[in-house]
């Protein structure tokens, strides 16, 4: 028996109510916890042996993701950086981006901002919790709390942005410049969505270069359907724990929209799973982290796929990310492009919309890339 296993048996039944748990892990860090509770220890086979360099599903080293600068995209470089924005959707399903043309002020005002709202009092937090999945905005510490049999070791605070008129008035009133600065980085968060899937497309070979968007037909609809599309931040806070090989701070998983822009601190923390192996990402000072999710893998036909990742805790350093997700209107089916169907790539995926994945989250505990799996139509 593992050492991990035999602490999680020596346990027994927590007494901390589970109610208290719904109330977020920062919560239990400030009352003084010093051991993590049976509700957070995640199965071996999750956590991978983290640390253990040992292990051979780990590997040793760091992760150096592919750098696609957005200067050069807009370019005259742009063909070359499109075909290294192809490799990198196909070979890791994920890239750093650098000179984005976000400023240091706007990216210093959302991390400051988000840090702030996790230190208000618990009574101002706790005006956003719910067990509501499909709330506008919602406080919690787990992907649904009522389904999962393991928490996160982290709290979030989730925002839908579009339509902004619609949703600014309902985000939190406090600290005094949370909306503000929260609103300015989903406005230029959603326009450099934008950018990036206008390239992705033409890496695609969807959109040709030269080609007028408005003459190509069946697929001539969808970056205006992603203008008018769904945006929901999320801000995560990862509190230092006492025993970080226990828990993770997300389990494996992938994402549902077409891209998320994350935005990380200084802190290690997020890994994803390259060639059979979890390898940690290094953050890049002000870069996004950019990953292909689950509606992009369906609309690429399985040309570029989503990848599972999951983010470590550590004892020393809390650590802070907000991750922007970016995908086609709640109410819109996502399915192949016509252009990437033929004789020799049948349509791999069901259609899809967003209604029936959060009907799906909201009935099943999420598990890697289940979702997903679900939608398969071949097993290739």
């Amino acid at each position: 028996m593992s050492h991990a296993n035999a602490i999680t048996q020596q346990r027994g039944e927590d007494d901390t109510p589970k109610s208290q748990y719904e109330k977020g892990v920062k919560l239990l860090i400030d009352n003084g916890l010093k051991k993590v509770p049976k509700k957070y220890i995640f199965p071996e086979s999750d956590r991978s042996a983290a640390r253990n360099t040992e292990d051979p599903n780990v590997a040793k080293q760091n992760l150096q993701l592919p750098i696609i600068d957005f200067a050069d995209l807009l370019g005259p470089c742009r063909t070359q950086v499109l075909q290294s924005l192809a490799n990198a959707c196909e070979e890791y399903g994920f890239f750093q981006l650098v000179n984005h043309g976000i400023s240091n002020d706007v990216i210093k005002n959302m991390l400051d901002v988000s840090g702030r709202f996790f230190n208000l009092p618990f009574e101002e937090r706790a005006k956003y919790i719910t067990s509501d999945v499909r709330a506008a905005v919602r406080y919690g510490t787990s992907f649904n709390q009522t389904k999962d049999t393991v928490f996160c070791w982290r709290d979030f605070l989730k925002l839908l942005c579009n339509p902004l008129p619609d949703y600014l008035p309902h985000w939190p009133s406090s600290p005094l410049d949370f909306r503000q600065a929260a609103a300015t980085y989903a406005e230029e968060t959603k326009y450099l969505f934008l950018t990036l899937m206008e390239a992705i497309i033409e890496s695609l070979g969807i959109i040709e270069a030269d080609q007028e968007k408005e003459t190509v037909e069946n697929d001539n609809d969808i970056l205006k359907d992603l203008k008018d599309g769904s945006q929901m931040m999320i801000s995560n806070f990862y509190p230092e724990c006492p025993e970080p090989d226990l828990t993770l701070g997300m389990p494996p998983h992938s994402d549902y929209g077409f891209l998320t822009l994350l935005l990380q601190d200084e802190v290690e923390g997020l890994q994803i799973q390259f060639q059979e192996k979890w390898v940690t990402v290094q953050p890049i000072p002000n870069a996004f982290v950019i990953n292909i999710g689950d509606h992009l893998e369906i609309y690429s036909n399985g040309k570029y796929k989503s990848v599972l990742h999951r983010v470590l805790v550590n004892s020393v350093k809390s650590r802070r990310s907000v991750a922007s997700l970016h995908g086609l209107p709640f109410s819109h089916t996502v399915r192949p492009s016509s252009k990437l169907i033929d004789e020799v790539n049948p349509k791999r995926y069901a259609d899809t919309d967003f209604n029936s994945f959060l009907s799906y989250i909201s009935t099943t505990e999420l598990k890697r890339k289940d979702f997903l799996d679900s939608r398969r139509l071949t097993s290739t």
